[in-house]
């Protein structure tokens, strides 16, 4: 590389590294919109399928570009991309706003922050994926932390926040088989493809969940929760999966995956900033010991 362009190399790569940040943020941001949604007394389908309504005329018209420029699927590519956005964003996403009916956001956001570990523990039993000390040694200090601070928020929310922490567990596992069930596809769809086909699939079950299990008349709400629905879709759901498959595209799946890690710290201060919720010593170091232990699992060498 001349001297030249070791420069501009370096740009484009702080360029990719503060858009897959951006991403993160956004994304995490998905807690703290639902936490102030549901002061207005809906329920997590409710949370949910508006989030979905305003969310899938992107996801559509992005789905329709691809599938112009693609190959037809095979019958079998397209089941597999239902049973995929049924498990992967639809299950998951209700999981996790049920479960931040009774937990903080920046709980919620540290549980959803081992979703990694999650995909390893389930490499091991079901892949047989030989496991090593350095991975043993990232899953004890990430799920340290992540006792430290459910321990912490157990003492002010009582059984409740066991029940919330179950519920987003939950959905961390559902979303990391998406991801272990999804390697395959991705290769032969194309990320942007899947996600967007995906997420149609996901966004018409969570739409056809609220007509079922809620009156017609549910859909009229105050004014801010269509509101904050529709900052949810745009600004938490939309932006950031497309956001991050163009950080991945300039830094790559491993880098964008460590920029990730400002996730579960941004949740935290908007958290608290919004929300109200205390940022107290023992949630830092909670955090900071998730932190180090994604950061020991991201660099181990495969």
């Amino acid at each position: 590389m001349t001297s030249s362009a070791a420069p501009l190399a370096r740009r484009e790569f702080l360029i990719g590294l503060s858009i897959a940040i951006v991403g993160a943020i956004l994304f995490s941001a998905k807690a703290i919109f639902a936490k102030l949604i549901y002061r207005y007394q809906v329920d997590a389908v409710t949370v949910l399928g508006f989030r979905m309504m305003f969310s899938v005329p992107f996801f559509a018209a992005v789905a329709i570009w691809k599938a112009r420029q693609g190959a037809p699927l095979s019958g079998s590519d397209r089941l597999r991309i239902v049973f995929l956005g049924l498990i992967g964003y639809y299950l998951s996403s209700f999981l996790d706003f049920i479960g931040l009916q009774y937990i903080s956001a920046g709980l919620e956001r540290l549980i959803l922050f081992l979703t990694p570990s999650f995909v390893l523990l389930l490499s091991v039993f079901f892949l047989k994926r030989r496991i090593g000390l350095i991975e043993w040694a990232a899953l004890l200090i990430s799920y340290s932390g992540t006792v430290l601070v459910f321990l912490h928020d157990a003492k002010a929310g009582g059984s409740n926040v066991a029940l919330g922490g179950a519920f987003v567990v939950a959905s961390a596992v559902t979303y990391a088989v998406y991801l272990i069930l999804s390697g395959e596809l991705v290769r032969r769809v194309g990320a942007m493809r899947l996600v967007a086909y995906a997420m149609c699939v996901s966004s018409v079950a969570c739409i056809l969940q609220f007509f079922l299990l809620r009156p017609v008349a549910t859909l009229v709400q105050p004014e801010p929760v269509y509101l904050l629905s529709a900052l949810n879709a745009v600004f938490a759901t939309v932006l950031p999966v497309f956001i991050t498959m163009i950080a991945v595209d300039r830094i790559g799946a491993p880098t964008t995956s460590q920029a990730g890690m400002v996730g579960p710290v941004s949740t935290l201060f908007m958290g608290a900033a919004l929300l109200g919720e205390p940022v107290t010593a023992v949630q830092l170091a909670g955090t900071a010991l998730v932190l180090a232990g994604i950061t020991l699992l991201s660099r181990k060498k495969t």
